[in-house]
């Protein structure tokens, strides 16, 4: 399940669209041409960013920069803490809320394109007649641009008491392997009033995307998962990226993902929640990822390759959601205070990773990072993100 964590209490399953940004550019460079402290002098504020997140708990972060020419890659910490083993610049990681810009992506794309006869401000009904109905809630109202910039209103799913009672404390283990269909996800969203009129303001839910997925479904006859493998990931070749499904695994390689299971306190313990079936997440969570594939991505989206010029538009064209920061379909912007450079991207929170992706608007530059955990101070990868950016 995605979500941007609102409360860091709340089962955040699928990650938000975090904070940051990326404007990014498909990077060219081999994922050799510099290595892990290859670059170290024009990195070392970043390297010290990840550092501190994990002297703060964490057990391993990792980071990947790609500008101009260069590729850096940083790591600290462990990728497993019964081994010991370094993470490496290869390890896949769940990806949680970064999905998002891959789904919007293809929904934009299906606007472009005459034979499916859909419009970005078509309303939710048009696809998908009498889906969205009860408490409040009503798909005649709502359109495809509203769910995918969070201004539909639809209550987050994965703020539902029950549901999130799931993946809290020990109750995680009994329902790892639950998972859910969309419609499942839908009506545990459904069963909440909306939070505003459509349109009349900016609220996060993950209830958004698992539209947007099944609207891609409706109009292609395929999932988005496939319409995402055939349109972005087989084009780019991004061959660390996928969408698991129901399946519990990652695939190899990869470190393990850590949890306190959303408890607090200093008595609090880590799990390790590697397995889970991520269903719960789908469309607006799923994806499993690399930091490598992310910037490949990012870069790609921001240089115009993937969508046509209007459909470019469409996407960063960010609605003002305070202090600094914008949301567009699918991606944020965010001002650094720092230095005043503006990046665009997204950012996750998914059991056992936290993962930021985050570029200039040119595309030249852009970082990912990751930590294999999902608690801890958020800022520490603002703080990352700002050395990177503006310096020390």
């Amino acid at each position: 399940m995605a979500t941007h964590v609102l409360s860091r209490t709340l089962v955040t399953l699928a990650l938000t669209g975090a904070l940051a940004a990326t404007a990014a550019v498909p990077a060219t460079a081999a994922p050799g041409a510099a290595s892990h402290r290859a670059a170290h002098s024009t990195h070392t504020a970043t390297q010290d960013a990840l550092d501190a997140i994990t002297r703060a708990g964490t057990p391993g972060a990792l980071a990947r920069v790609d500008r101009s020419d260069e590729v850096w890659h940083g790591t600290s910490g462990v990728a497993d803490l019964h081994t010991g083993r370094p993470r490496m610049p290869q390890d896949r990681l769940r990806a949680g809320s970064l999905t998002k810009p891959f789904v919007a992506t293809v929904l934009l794309q299906l606007t472009a394109e005459p034979q499916y006869g859909l419009s970005i401000d078509d309303t939710v009904d048009t696809w998908l007649p009498g889906m969205v109905r009860g408490n409040g809630n009503d798909g005649r109202r709502i359109t495809l641009r509203q769910l995918l910039q969070h201004t539909s209103g639809l209550y987050d799913y994965i703020k539902d008491d029950a549901f999130r009672a799931k993946f809290t404390g020990k109750a995680f283990f009994a329902h790892r392997y639950d998972g859910a269909t969309p419609r499942e996800l839908l009506r545990t969203g459904l069963a909440h009033p909306p939070l505003f009129t459509p349109g009349a303001d900016w609220s996060y839910s993950n209830t958004n995307y698992i539209l947007a997925g099944m609207v891609i479904e409706k109009a292609t006859g395929n999932s988005y998962a496939a319409e995402a493998q055939r349109r972005i990931i087989k084009p780019l070749g991004l061959r660390g990226t996928s969408f698991p499904g129901t399946s519990p695994l990652v695939p190899s390689p990869h470190g393990r993902h850590y949890s306190r299971l959303y408890e607090t306190g200093p008595t609090a313990e880590v799990h390790d929640v590697t397995d889970f079936n991520p269903s719960v997440s789908g469309a607006s969570g799923e994806m499993i990822s690399t930091v490598h594939d992310l910037n490949i991505f990012m870069r790609a989206l921001l240089r115009g390759r993937l969508l046509p010029p209007a459909q470019q538009k469409e996407m960063f064209t960010g609605r003002d959601i305070g202090d600094g920061r914008s949301y567009g379909l699918g991606v944020r912007s965010q001002t650094l205070k720092a230095c005043g450079v503006k990046v665009w991207g997204h950012s996750s929170e998914i059991p056992g990773s936290m993962t930021r992706t985050a570029a200039t608007a040119d595309g030249r530059h852009v970082i990912t990072l990751n930590r294999n955990s999902d608690w801890g101070d958020p800022a520490l990868e603002q703080a990352a993100v700002e050395a990177e950016f503006c310096g020390p």
